[in-house]
């Protein structure tokens, strides 16, 4: 089983796609890794060799931020945000959309269930 960054990334796809299993690297990273260490996208990563991986391996650490210290960076940033009571750093705190979407009508993910006020229903008219 390969690891790249502690993450078990898996045997049957093309490492072009296995890559993005690491937290940090997607498409085009993937994409920048393979041409800078010369290793065939197409290539599945049951089929690379233990030298490809190392190479890898080597290269992402030497060129990237990623998993465990891009969380940490990012939630560093985020919390002093919140120390400097910056509007952004303040939507973080309260749950909200954080980059101006409209709140109005969306932002269901953020905001959590509708709550409904009252019970719903009409009441009847009492009988006489």
């Amino acid at each position: 089983m390969a690891r790249i960054a502690g993450v078990n990334i898996p045997e049957e796809k093309r490492i072009e796609a296995s890559l993005q299993y690491v937290y940090g690297i997607g498409l085009t990273k993937s994409k920048e890794i393979l041409a800078g260490t010369g290793i065939d996208p197409s290539k599945r990563t049951k089929d690379l060799s233990e030298a490809e991986l190392t190479k890898l391996r080597e290269y992402i650490t030497k060129n990237y931020t990623i998993e465990g210290d891009l969380r940490r960076e990012t939630s560093v940033n985020v919390s002093r945000l919140k120390a400097i009571n910056a509007y952004r750093g303040v939507r973080h705190k309260l749950g909200l959309p954080v980059r101006g979407q409209r709140t109005k009508t969306n932002s269901r993910t953020k905001r959590g269930k509708r709550m409904a006020v009252g019970s719903g229903k009409k009441k009847s008219a009492a009988k006489t």
